[in-house]
């Protein structure tokens, strides 16, 4: 049997499902788009859902029309951190064996464990979890504290992996080759492709866990199949970068490698005119 799952950075499920703006109607068209795959699983990153139960009924409410034959969790962020920032929700089908659903704590710096950053489901096969990594930040004042989420990440992917396959997902903000990023000359000392960043997910693969679009695609760079971006990335602030096919490859589908040969398709989802994250399709 061929699973299909779904991972996508949606930058605020307010804006997407309950906006008025034009970007708002872009993004419902990804909604659409990823309902109409047919997932069995969908993970989703920066829901920014706050502590505010009414309105965040009604957000999910919005979004489970679209999918009334899955089962929804999420996780917020928290005191100490801010709310209504980050966080991460998980779809998965009705019809699927009972997961058991976890939040997990990793030792974590600041306040980043308290951010809503990872979500993790095990059935009874493998686990699927998923991952909203921090941002080193503008002038790079996060990258110390993300080094050490980056070590602690890899060792609870490790626990994992001990026990059962692992399939994990999300924006793991970082660009892990030259190839990944289409101007890398100049992005050397910027948040996502500093050395430090590129060699934690080095270590990451290191630890036991494949890069399914590599896999797949091998080095491709800019393009792969059919003139399609490699990239999963544009910033909106670049009205051309997807135009110019100017962007980043930082959200990734890793799984154990010793189920990566059952990996059939791993790549971009295609979002028309929309910029920033692109929903990353995997079918194993």
């Amino acid at each position: 049997m061929v699973h299909t799952l779904v991972s996508w950075n949606i930058d605020s499920l307010n804006a997407a499902l309950l906006g008025k703006s034009s970007r708002s109607a872009l993004s419902l068209k990804v909604v659409e788009t990823i309902r109409d795959l047919d997932p069995d699983v969908v993970a989703i990153q920066e829901t920014k859902l706050n502590g505010d139960q009414k309105k965040s009924a009604g957000i999910l409410k919005a979004l489970m029309r679209y999918f009334p034959d899955y089962q929804e969790v999420d996780r917020r962020s928290e005191a100490p951190a801010r709310t209504g920032y980050a966080g991460t929700l998980m779809l998965y089908r009705k019809s699927l064996p009972e997961p058991t659903v976890t939040r997990p704590r990793i030792g974590a710096p600041d306040t980043m464990d308290d951010e809503g950053r990872m979500l993790t489901l095990e059935f009874p096969d493998c686990f699927v979890t998923t991952v909203y990594t921090p941002n080193s930040g503008s002038g790079l004042v996060r990258l110390k504290p993300r080094g050490v989420w980056d070590d602690c990440y890899r060792r609870y992917l490790q626990e994992l992996d001990v026990r059962k396959p692992v399939l994990a997902c999300g924006d793991f903000n970082v660009a892990h080759e030259e190839i990944d990023i289409a101007n890398p000359a100049s992005n050397h000392h910027s948040a996502g492709f500093t050395d430090q960043e590129r060699e934690k997910f080095g270590l990451l693969l290191d630890a036991g866990f494949t890069d399914t679009f590599r896999k797949i695609h091998g080095d491709a760079a800019g393009f792969y199949d059919d003139h399609r971006s490699v990239y999963t990335w544009f910033a909106q602030r670049a009205p051309k970068s997807k135009i110019n096919n100017s962007g980043w490859r930082i959200d990734y589908w890793l799984t154990s490698n010793r189920i990566a040969d059952q990996v059939s398709t791993s790549e971009p989802v295609d979002t028309g005119e929309r910029q920033d994250h692109l929903p990353i399709l995997l079918h194993i």
